[in-house]
């Protein structure tokens, strides 16, 4: 007899986090690893949010808050949905939660039941399909090709959708692909979701790392309809660089937000107090700090890209958002799993297999490290194509 519940029998650990630490074993053995794995900020947290967490600290504000976060936390986050997004919603419309992850995982769980199935475009980010199959519901995805960028038509989703569709995620600026859906492409895919009363769960991230003059467009925004759809998450971890602090938040219609504000009472209660006042201090201080981070990125992007175009054997589409490349490795006759394996152990490079994100004949490239890491590691990477 088992003692562990059958659905865990499904559930795969994150090959994300997986790359992570391998790659760490190997550099604390003293070997000279170029990582392109994680999804987190090479920067530090900057030094205004760390001085308002240490005052919570200092003035004692260590225990229970609200279970769904702060009042002036909620509040902050109030204003920059409407100022960013234009989007109004009351506070208890909005629960900070434990990490834009947990804010996923809660929201699933507050709208799937078992039996539920839930559309996720393909590649897609790896902890989606097994925050559905923890909820007990069925995730089916839809694979979306290169020449559209990645990004899932509306014929695709209405040609997916069956008796049991509950909800529809979508992912802008996505991870791993770096596409970013326009208005008019999330107008037309409002339009197939609203037709079925189908839930949007919006996933934006990385809503502020995007380049080449284009704009992030809220789902919930393009119209009421949208909006009475749509569950927004978003968090500090990545524009922030607060990956560490686990602070995410969800903005969902009134029967939405009650159900997750229940489930967070009853499992993690409140993110972590003094982290709070830390984001607090995120979103009313200086933002120049996302633009000057932009702007990093925005030049590691182009390096890499050049670099990768120059590369006979694999194909790239140029990221628009996030920080990633998915690499085509198709012509290399490889699986993602033992391709990644073999530059890692081979060359020192780590890079993520796309089998983690639903596409086994690609990498994942993250360019949130430093130049120099880059250059070597795109140095290594070129030499194993070549010997491929």
């Amino acid at each position: 007899m088992s003692f562990i519940a059958e659905k865990f029998s499904e559930i795969q650990p994150s090959q994300t986090l997986a790359i992570t630490a391998a790659a760490k074993e190997m550099r604390d053995k003293g070997e000279d690893i170029a990582s392109f794995g994680a999804g987190e900020p090479d920067l530090d947290t900057p030094d205004f949010i760390k001085a308002a967490a240490i005052q919570a600290l200092e003035e004692g504000k260590t225990k229970y808050t609200p279970a769904t976060g702060i009042p002036e936390l909620k509040q902050g986050i109030q204003e920059k949905l409407l100022l960013d997004n234009s989007l109004e919603y009351e506070i208890d419309q909005i629960s900070v939660n434990c990490g834009a992850k947990h804010s996923c995982y809660n929201a699933i769980l507050a709208c799937c039941d078992p039996g539920d199935e839930v559309i996720i475009p393909s590649p897609y980010w790896t902890s989606y399909p097994e925050m559905v199959r923890l909820a007990g519901a069925d995730p089916y995805m839809i694979e979306t090709k290169r020449e559209n960028n990645w990004k899932l038509q509306p014929e695709e989703f209405e040609e997916a959708i069956s008796g049991m569709t509950k909800m529809l995620i979508l992912n802008s600026p996505n991870n791993p692909t770096g596409s970013v859906y326009s208005k008019e492409e999330l107008e037309k895919l409002v339009e197939v979701a609203a037709s079925e009363d189908i839930i949007i769960l919006s996933d934006e991230i990385y809503e502020k790392l995007i380049y080449k003059d284009l704009k992030h467009v809220s789902t919930a925004s393009v119209s009421d309809e949208a909006k009475e759809l749509t569950i927004t998450i978003n968090g500090f971890s990545k524009v922030y660089s607060m990956t560490g602090w686990r602070l995410g938040y969800t903005a969902a219609p009134p029967e939405i937000a009650k159900a997750i504000s229940i489930i967070q009472s009853h499992t993690t209660s409140n993110p972590t107090s003094f982290a709070q006042y830390g984001a607090v201090a995120a979103l009313k201080g200086e933002q120049q700090i996302i633009a000057d981070m932009v702007d990093e990125y925005d030049m590691r992007r182009q390096y890499m890209l050049s670099r990768l175009q120059n590369i006979s054997n694999v194909e790239v589409v140029e990221p628009e958002g996030a920080f990633y490349f998915l690499v085509d490795t198709s012509k290399m006759g490889l699986n993602s799993i033992n391709l990644a394996e073999k530059l890692l152990s081979r060359y020192k490079v780590a890079a993520v297999p796309g089998a983690a994100f639903g596409n086994d004949q690609s990498i994942r490239f993250s360019y949130a490290t430093g130049l120099d890491v880059i250059k070597k590691g795109l140095d290594r990477f070129e030499e194993f194509c070549q010997a491929h």
